[in-house]
Order: structure tokens, then sequence, then C-alpha cells
């Protein structure tokens, strides 16, 4: 009795609403049911979206009722129609024609004594899921990520953060709860965000597709590129991508019903400082008496870094998780990922306990420290057998930076043994310079910065074998990353002075307060850059 005076309740306040709206709104409150936006809406309307912005708040509340109703609404519909459906069946007891009222008569009794119609299996089934909680299986968690796992379930603490180093699978963890979480929680919509939006499709919202089809829902979720989001089909429950670089796209989402109650900060190292990330936290969430914050990330090298000193503040409602590879199923990562892991603790231990285990190895902002200054003799640079070449190029402000390296990949070392840089060159001395003063040949393969492909063309054209470089989203932290497990990048300051400085010099960037953050300046690099381009095909081919 106490269910439907509540029921009767909400019935009248959505009706008191409804009837108080003019012929334009209500079309406008039903369009908001399929359009993302009011400025699509009013588009399709062809009303003025002016006119829409001074309309009172009670359209937005219909909306807001009309969207929390609908399940409720399709789930009355269906029973009304069975009803219906029922009443025609009855009715054809009393039909003149004999064959109709034996099949009535069949069908009703096998109804009622035990072979279910149609109808009702469809109900059974639909109560069924509805009332069913989806669990992880256990086979899909690594057995670090157990306890965890049922602290979240218990929802132990609001606030998530995992962090670890490669193939610890804090990212695939993180992937599979978020589903979890929205398939039990029917009026939850989740946020998943990065620093650079352009890393998004990449990274996270791959993430999720691969948690979905490996929990076999593929069938329950709708996957999209454009707009790039998740809807679970069942509910229309959306998990949104957006990036750190573009705040007030955060700020504009506005589900159709129900709140953002879990947020994902995948890469958090990245984001610009914890003022940042509270930004993000704050516009995101923003309803609802409930909430999962999750932040995952490979901790940086500096123990400095805004990340790293910032989970050392004790927080009651925060759960730091630590993990690494070691802790995974050899299995899941398989031969190749854990001979990788060994070769590279072999020749850089320092870089190994970085990049495999999540420790912090050094207290400064140096993003390089696997740099070796000393004389790269001549007899060493006749044995040097893999030579590549690389251009950064520039003209006025910025100058052009060539070098030329020599890359042991047996003991994973570079050489870097002649540069040459210079303000306003054109591309014809350029060429004349290479071949002239440098000793370049067209057997010789000369990559350069693909962003001027007018310049890589000219090149070519004078004689040189030139190309572009391959480049792509988060391309730049790709190739710094693979830079830094090297076991060494040896350097000759004699001749090469200007790529020796940029490489000692070279600072991750830092917050107003001082605090390293895990983002490369892009200014004084050209060296840098320089060798990043002579490598690429290297490191794309290894796959490292």
């Amino acid at each position: 009795m106490e269910q439907n005076t509540e029921k009767s309740l909400e019935n009248v306040k959505f009706s008191e609403v409804f009837a108080n709206l003019s012929k334009d709104q209500l079309r406008f409150v039903v369009a908001m049911q399929e359009y993302n936006s009011k400025k699509e809406a009013a588009k399709e309307l062809k009303i003025k979206i002016g006119t829409i912005y001074n309309w009172p708040p009670i359209v937005d509340e219909a909306i807001k009722l009309l969207a929390m109703d609908m399940v409720q609404s399709v789930r009355q519909m269906r029973k009304s129609a069975l009803a219906k459906a029922i009443a025609i069946k009855i009715s054809g007891l009393d039909s003149k024609d004999e064959r109709v009222r034996q099949s009535v008569s069949t069908e009703i009794i096998e109804g009622e004594l035990g072979k279910p119609s149609a109808s009702a299996d469809m109900m059974k089934n639909e109560t069924q899921q509805i009332n069913e909680v989806f669990s992880l299986p256990a086979n899909s968690i690594s057995g670090s990520f157990y306890d965890v796992y049922r602290d979240i379930s218990n929802h132990g603490h609001v606030e998530y953060v995992f962090k670890g180093g490669r193939g610890s699978t804090k990212s695939s963890f993180t992937s599979e709860v978020i589903i979890e979480l929205i398939i039990n929680n029917p009026e939850w919509h989740a946020l998943v965000t990065r620093q650079v939006k352009d890393t998004l499709r990449d990274s996270v919202y791959s993430q999720l597709v691969w948690a979905i089809n490996y929990l076999s829902l593929a069938d329950k979720f709708k996957c999209t590129t454009n707009p790039l989001e998740i809807k679970y089909i069942p509910t229309g429950q959306t998990i949104y991508f957006r990036g750190g670089d573009d705040p007030l796209k955060i700020k504009s989402i506005k589900p159709k019903f129900g709140f953002i109650n879990i947020l994902w900060n995948e890469e958090l190292d990245q984001f610009r400082g914890p003022e940042a990330v509270r930004s993000i936290v704050q516009s995101a969430i923003r309803g609802g008496d409930a909430a999962y914050i999750f932040k995952s990330f490979n901790p940086p090298r500096s123990r400095n870094n805004w990340v790293n000193k910032e989970l050392e503040i004790p927080k009651p409602n925060r759960y730091i998780h630590e993990s690494n590879y070691l802790t995974v199923p050899p299995e899941w990562l398989g031969k190749t990922f854990i001979d990788e892991a060994e070769f590279l603790k072999s020749i850089a231990p320092d870089s190994y306990a970085h990049e495999y285990l999540g420790v912090c190895t050094s207290s400064g902002g140096l993003i390089f420290e696997n740099i070796e200054i000393r004389k790269i003799t001549d007899e060493e640079i006749t044995q040097f057998d893999q030579i590549h070449y690389g251009l950064d190029w520039g003209y006025a402000i910025d100058p052009l930076h060539w070098l030329k390296c020599h890359y042991d990949a047996k003991h994973e070392i570079i050489y870097i043994f002649d540069e040459f840089r210079a303000y306003k060159m054109g591309n014809h001395r350029l060429y004349e310079t290479l071949t002239k003063t440098k000793g370049m040949t067209p057997d010789d393969l000369l990559i350069a910065d693909s962003a001027e492909p007018k310049s890589v063309a000219d090149v070519r054209e004078y004689g040189l074998s030139c190309r572009g470089a391959i480049k792509g989203a988060d391309s730049v932290r790709y190739g710094i990353r693979w830079l830094q497990n090297k076991a060494k990048i040896v350097i000759d300051q004699n001749r090469c002075p200007t790529t020796a400085r940029e490489f000692l010099d070279y600072e991750y960037l830092q917050t107003k307060d001082g605090e390293f953050i895990s983002e490369y300046p892009d200014s004084k690099n050209h060296g840098i850059d320089a060798l990043r381009y002579s490598l690429c095909l290297v490191y794309k081919i290894r796959g490292q």
C-alpha cells in the first residue's frame, strides 16, 4: 500500500509538471531524450536557442522526470499491453468458432499449469535480469587485486589509486570494475579522462572495449567513436571520454538521467598538478550520494613529481594499491614481455625498477639520467655499423638541428658523435652542408620532422634520401620513454656540445608551486627531437 501511495505521488508530480508546459516545450522535452545537447534538439525543432535558455526551470525538470521515468514507463506499457492481450485471449472463449475456443482454452490452461507462454517467459527473463547482480569472474582478476576488489564491492572508500609498473594489469582491472559498476547501478554514468584528449581513443576507450569483449558483454554495449562514448543498451547509461586539456567540455556533460558517479583519471601523473585534477573531480561528481573515483598511473621517476608528493598526504577515503608484473600470471603477459623485462634488468637496473616495478629512482627533475658525457674515439667510430641521421627543422626563432648517431641494439647503448645547428638556413644550403661537410650520400637515410613535408620533399629532390618521422598521439612521450630506458646515451661533448647541453639540462615541467609534473617541455629540445626522429623506425619496428 505504501509503495502504491509513493508511486501515485510520483505520477501526480509528473502530471503537474507536464500540464504546465507549452506545445513547443513538450516537443523539446521529448526531443531531449534523443539528442545530447539543447542546441541539437533546438536545431531539429527549429526553435531559437535563445528562446530555450529563457524558458523556466520547470522545462529542465520535465526533461529529467521523463528520462528517469522512461525505464518504468516502458515496463508499464509492456504490462498494459500484456493485460490487453490476455483480455483478448479470454474473450476468445466466447467465440462462435469452435477452433478458436479450443485454441484459446489450451493456451490459457498451459499458461496456468506449467507450459509458459512467450509473454510469461519474457517477463520472467526481464525480472531475472533486473534482480541479477553482475560480478567479475575470479579468473579475470590478478591475485594482487583481490583485496581492493572486495573493498570496492563493499564501497569501503571513495578514491582508489592504482600505481604500478608496466604489465601490472592496473588499467585492465579498472576497466573491468567500471563495467561492473555500470551494470549494477542503473542510474549511474561514468567519465574517463586523460590529460590530452587525442590520446583517449587508442588508450582508455580501447581498454574499455577490451573489457566489454573479455567479459562477453559485447551485445549489451554500444561503442562509438563519433561521438567517443560507450552506452549500456538496456538502460542507456553512458561512459563519456574527455581530455583534461579542454575542461569546459567536462563541465558541459549533462546525462539525460542520473549523475556521473564514476570517474577514472588514467595516467594521473600527466595532469597538470593536483589543482587540475581536483577541478575535474568537482566538475564531474556533482550529484548522488555515492561515487567512485579511480586514479591510475606509472609512478614518475622523480620522488619530487607532484603525484608522488600528493600521495604522501594521508586521506581517509583513499585506498592506494601498488602492483607490478611479478604479481600477474606469466601466461597473461607472455614470454616476450618477461624476456624484455629481464633484459632491461640486466643492462639498466634503475630503468627496470622504474618501468617494470613502478619504483621512484631519483629525487630531481632530470628527464634523462642515463647520459654519459665522454670522448668517442675515432677507433670506436670505425666500428659503428648502425648509423642513423635525424633532423629537426628550424629557421629564425628556433634553429635547425641535425645529428648523427650509432645504436648498439645488443647492449642498448646510443652513441651521438656528430651534430650541425644553424639559424636562417634555406633547404638547399642545408643540403650542400650535409653532403659536402658532413659526408652524407644518397645511400644514407635522413629522417626529419614530418611537420614540414615541403622541406622533406625539397631535400629529397636535391638528391638525399629523406623521409618524415613517424608521429601519432603520444609519440613524443613514447619516444622519450624509449630513450630513457636505454642503458646509456653516450654523447661526445667536443663533437656535439649543443646536444650534450640539451640532454643535461632537460627537466620535467613544473607547476606554479614548483612541483614537477610528467610533461616534457617543448623548448630547448631540438637535438633531443632530432635523436627521436633518427631512431623512430627502430623503436617502432622493435615495438618497445
